[in-house]
């Protein structure tokens, strides 16, 4: 018991303040998005979550600067950016205030909010590039490779599994330029879960006990692999992306990066090189992963996860907001 209380308590460069001012985080964030879920304005939800999760931030007793933001520097969280009261450990930060801002504007699923922090050095940088990704948990751990057909790796997750190729759910980012991809997938007869905006949580649910993912297939954001990768790294999962350039623009911006390679195969290890790292996620609206926000007269309950690498440790935590003593609208 001893030996488990002194990991829990010091563990290095996270510690359990981290762990809770990583949930505030991703909460706030993730209640200021939901209150405009539904009104038609992608950009009004993303600047609502954007502000609130750095009026928090910039208070965290870490020295940390933003490896993973978005490219638009009129935003508050953006690569580069310094971030945290300037004292503390030194830490980089990946960050998605709102994954899914379409899905939230237009009342889908699967929207969230999530943030990663790690000593420095622990995400790769990308360019805002695309990636053809493969995810899968720690079941399945060892036996993907993203050269082969998806027949193949599909055939030897349900080995791993121990299940019927008809019983494998892939899930896929619902774009057309997975087509093709998605016609291989149904040839197989493995099910198929289609998500319209954001890969973290599907990616992140492949490691998840009990998900009805078994799988995560196709080509999405770069930045989003970088997050997703150190979500699967805290949950021993595997991941292995390539860049896929959808012009001369981004190739010459990944090449300039070190990316240039388009045959290269980055794994898990690779995109989220730490071996400290936290991820804290916070559902917006209803997903794979994690329920929505859900209001109530004076208040509102949220459900958030967060998992660390050291520990491998899982938290789900529902809280419950009440307004009337604790005002943030």
């Amino acid at each position: 018991m001893d030996a488990f209380l002194d990991q829990e308590q010091s563990g290095g460069f996270m510690n359990r303040n981290l762990t809770l001012e990583a949930t505030r985080l991703t909460e706030f964030s993730a209640l200021y998005a939901s209150r405009y879920m539904g009104k038609g304005d992608d950009d009004l939800c993303y600047r609502a979550s954007d502000e609130a999760m750095w009026k928090l931030l910039e208070k965290v007793d870490i020295d940390g600067e933003i490896v993973i933001g978005a490219s638009n520097r009129d935003l508050y969280i953006y690569d580069g950016k310094k971030a945290g009261s300037g004292e503390g450990p030194k830490a980089e930060i990946a960050a998605k205030p709102l994954e899914g801002k379409r899905t939230c504007a237009f009342g889908g699923n699967n929207a969230i909010s999530v943030i990663a922090f790690g000593s420095r050095g622990s995400f790769m940088r990308v360019p805002p590039c695309m990636m053809n990704k493969i995810a899968v948990g720690p079941d399945a751990k060892g036996v993907i490779d993203i050269n082969e057909s998806p027949s193949i790796n599909i055939k030897r997750v349900a080995r791993a599994k121990k299940k019927y190729i008809e019983d494998i759910t892939v899930c896929v980012l619902d774009r057309e330029i997975n087509w093709p991809l998605v016609e291989d997938i149904r040839k197989t007869g493995a099910r198929i879960k289609f998500i319209t905006d954001g890969d973290i949580s599907a990616v992140i649910s492949t490691a998840i006990e009990n998900s009805s993912i078994d799988m995560m297939m196709g080509i999405g954001g770069a930045k989003e692999a970088v997050i997703a990768a150190a979500g699967l790294k805290c949950l021993d999962g595997e991941m292995q992306a390539r860049v896929f350039y959808n012009d001369y623009f981004e190739k010459t911006v990944a090449a300039n990066l070190g990316m240039g390679n388009p045959d290269k195969i980055y794994k898990t290890r690779d995109l989220a090189q730490g071996d400290d790292i936290l991820i804290a996620i916070t559902g917006v609206t209803d997903g794979v992963l994690l329920p929505g926000v859900k209001y109530f007269s004076g208040g509102a309950k949220t459900h958030s996860i967060v998992i660390r690498q050291k520990t491998h440790t899982i938290r789900f935590i529902d809280a419950v907001h009440r307004f009337d003593y604790k005002p943030i609208f």
